[in-house]
C-alpha cells in the first residue's frame, strides 16, 4: 500500500453504528480503514512470530476470512491494544504501521537522478577493513546516485572480488566470478577490444540481469579509454517530461537480447525501459550490440525505432553522459539496472589498459545498509 507525505496518522474508529477499528487519515480525502486481516497478520507476540527469525509460526491463509476487530483501546506512546473476533489480543505501534505502508524504498536513501552537471564524483578512500560508518557513508551515496568510485584499491589480482564481498555476494556468470577487461587478439566480446563502447547495460541477455558491477583499474597507460556513465533514471525522467509517448513505446515493446560464443548461448526478452504500475522507473536494459527487435506491424516498428533513436541520442549526449578517467587503483561500483556504462576508444600501442570486473546481486547493498543502520541504532540506544 502506498501513501503520500500528507498522511496525517492513525486514528481509532469508534463511531456509533460502525465496527471498531483503526483508520488512516489524510487532510484531503476520506479515511481508509485498515483491514482486520491485514492487521492480524502483523501480530508480533511470541505465539505468532518467531522473534529470532521474524518468521510467522502460522499460515495467514488459515485465518477466518470474516475476521473482525472487536475493540481498540489506545495506550500510551501511540500504541493500541486490539481484540479480534477469533480471540486474539495484540498490541500494535502506530509508528511501525506507518513505516510499513510508506514507500517500499523509504528505509534506504532516495534515488537522486543526475546528469553531466554532477561536478564531483562520489569518491571514497578504500581500506581493506572499512568501519561500519565508512561503509554506511559509501552505501548512502551509492544508493542515492547509483555509483561510487573507490581510490587506493590495491593493484592486485582479484582485489575487485574482495571489495565486492564487503557489499554483497559475488555472482558467477559465464565469464566466471571475475573477468579481465583488456584488449586481446580474437576477442570474444567487444569489451576486450580497444574500440569505443557506447552507453550500455551488461548482460541484458541474462535472467536475472546482474544487479551491480564493479570494475577495478589495475593499469591504465593510455590517454584514451575514458570511462563513461549515464543515469538511466535521469534519462527516463527526461523522456517522461519531453517525449512521454517514446517512453511508453520503449516500456511496452519486447526486445530480444542474445549472447553467443563457443560454449554459451544466452537469450532473454525484455523491454528497454521497465516501469512499475505507477509509471515509475524500475530498470533499463540497453545494449545496441546485442539486441534484436521483433517483427511487428510497420507502424509499431516505426514508433519503436523513433523512440529508440530519441533514447539513444539522450544517452550519448553531453547532457547526460559523464566521462572520467579510471587510474591505477581506482574502482567504480555501479547499479547495472539503473546506470549505463561505456568507454572511449584507446590505442593499446600506448600501453596497457587492464581492468578486472565482477558482479554482485542488486539487493546486497540495500540489505547491508539496513543491517548497518540497525546496528548503529542498537549501539546508540
Amino acid at each position: 500500500m502506498a501513501t503520500d507525505a500528507a498522511l496525517q496518522g492513525i486514528y481509532v474508529r469508534a463511531s456509533q453504528g460502525s465496527p471498531a477499528g483503526l483508520d488512516l487519515h489524510w487532510p484531503d480525502r476520506p479515511p481508509l480503514a485498515i483491514h482486520p486481516l491485514w492487521l492480524r497478520e502483523r501480530c508480533r507476540d511470541a505465539a505468532s512470530l518467531d522473534l529470532r527469525t521474524e518468521q510467522r509460526l502460522y499460515n495467514p491463509a488459515d485465518l477466518d476470512p470474516d475476521l473482525a476487530i472487536v475493540s481498540v483501546v489506545p495506550l500510551a506512546a501511540d500504541r493500541y491494544r486490539v481484540a479480534f473476533s477469533d480471540g486474539k489480543v495484540a498490541v500494535f505501534c502506530a509508528h511501525a504501521i506507518l513505516a510499513e505502508i510508506a514507500s517500499p524504498a523509504a528505509d534506504v536513501p532516495q534515488r537522486t537522478p543526475w546528469t553531466v552537471s554532477l561536478n564531483e564524483l562520489p569518491l571514497f578512500d578504500w581500506n581493506a577493513d572499512p568501519s561500519d560508518s565508512a561503509r554506511l557513508a559509501m552505501l548512502e551515496r551509492f544508493l542515492s546516485l547509483g555509483f561510487i568510485v573507490l581510490r587506493d584499491v590495491p593493484s592486485e589480482d582479484g582485489a575487485v572480488v574482495q571489495v565486492a564481498r564487503r557489499f554483497g555476494f559475488p555472482r558467477e556468470t559465464n565469464f566466471g566470478v571475475m573477468f579481465d577487461v583488456r584488449s586481446v587478439p580474437e576477442a570474444g566480446d567487444l569489451a576486450y577490444t580497444p574500440l569505443a563502447l557506447d552507453p550500455h547495460t551488461d548482460n541484458p541477455y541474462r535472467d536475472p540481469v546482474p544487479g551491480i558491477q564493479l570494475l577495478h583499474c589495475l593499469a591504465n597507460r593510455c590517454s584514451g579509454g575514458l570511462s563513461t556513465l549515464v543515469d538511466g533514471l535521469a534519462v527516463a525522467e527526461a523522456l517522461a517530461a519531453e517525449s512521454p509517448e517514446a517512453l511508453h513505446v520503449l516500456a511496452r515493446t519486447p526486445v530480444r537480447f542474445r549472447y553467443v560464443d563457443s560454449s554459451t548461448e544466452l537469450v532473454e526478452t525484455a523491454p528497454i525501459v521497465r516501469l512499475d504500475a505507477a509509471g515509475g522507473f524500475v530498470a533499463i536494459h540497453y545494449s545496441p550490440r546485442l539486441d534484436s527487435t521483433p517483427l511487428l506491424p510497420p507502424d509499431e516498428l516505426a514508433s519503436f525505432y523513433g523512440a529508440r533513436r530519441v533514447l539513444d541520442r539522450m544517452l550519448r549526449s553531453d547532457r547526460f553522459e559523464r566521462r572520467f578517467r579510471l587510474d591505477d587503483r581506482d574502482l567504480v561500483m555501479f547499479d547495472n539496472r539503473r546506470l549505463l556504462h561505456g568507454r572511449t576508444e584507446f590505442d593499446p600501442a600506448e600501453g596497457l589498459r587492464h581492468l578486472q570486473g565482477c558482479y554482485i546481486d542488486g539487493d546486497g547493498p540495500r540489505s547491508l545498509y539496513r543491517v548497518l543502520r540497525r546496528r548503529q541504532a542498537g549501539a546508540s540506544a
